[in-house]
Parts: C-alpha cells; sequence; structure tokens
C-alpha cells in the first residue's frame, strides 16, 4: 500500500464506518495519546521500567499503526498530500544533513 492509498483508505472509512473526522484538535490530541501509548511500549520493551499485567498484550507495532493513522486523518482533514510532503522532507534533510551526521563525532 502506497501512503497515497493509506489515505484514501483512511478518509473512506473515516466517511463510511467512522461517520466524520473528527476536530483537528481533537485528532492531535489523540496523536499525543498514541505516541504515550508507543513511549509506554518502547520504556517496558527496550528500557528499564517492567511490564505492567495490563500492558503484556500491547504491541508496538499496532500502536505505530496507530500513530500512523491519526497522522494520516490530520493530513486528510489539513488537504495535505503526505506523498508530497515525505518527498519534499527527504531533499530537505539531503541538502541540509548531506555530511551533517558523518561529521558528528558522537556517532562514531
Amino acid at each position: 500500500m502506497t501512503i497515497k492509498e493509506a489515505q484514501e483508505q483512511v478518509d473512506q472509512w473515516i466517511n463510511t464506518t467512522g461517520v466524520r473526522y473528527f476536530s483537528e484538535l481533537t485528532n492531535m490530541a489523540i496523536l499525543t495519546e498514541e505516541v504515550g501509548e508507543v513511549a509506554r511500549i518502547i520504556a517496558r520493551q527496550y528500557g528499564d521500567q517492567s511490564f505492567k499485567e495490563s500492558d503484556k498484550h500491547k504491541e508496538l507495532a499496532d500502536e505505530l499503526a496507530d500513530v500512523f493513522w491519526v497522522v494520516l486523518c490530520l493530513a486528510n482533514q489539513t488537504g495535505i498530500d503526505l506523498t508530497a510532503a515525505l518527498e519534499k522532507n527527504f531533499d530537505k534533510k539531503n541538502i541540509r544533513d548531506a555530511t551533517r551526521h558523518k561529521d558528528n563525532e558522537k556517532l562514531r
């Protein structure tokens, strides 16, 4: 699935099953919540915290997909073509960071 297809499928789902988009502000709050769920799993799986019984069934892939879903919703609501935005972002990084990371002593 391409990013464009993902945006289209999310839009179709929202406008049928989901009834309508939540407001942009609500979706921003939901995005923050979903990122927090990713952080919780990372802290327990890769960090020093132990899993609570209620967290043991959660999967990082599913939580990352939830984050992506809300990003797709926000892009759709604000008229952003994420494929074009990502391509433009790669161009920016390729110019701005062409040697930045190679020259970073901390990464050696």
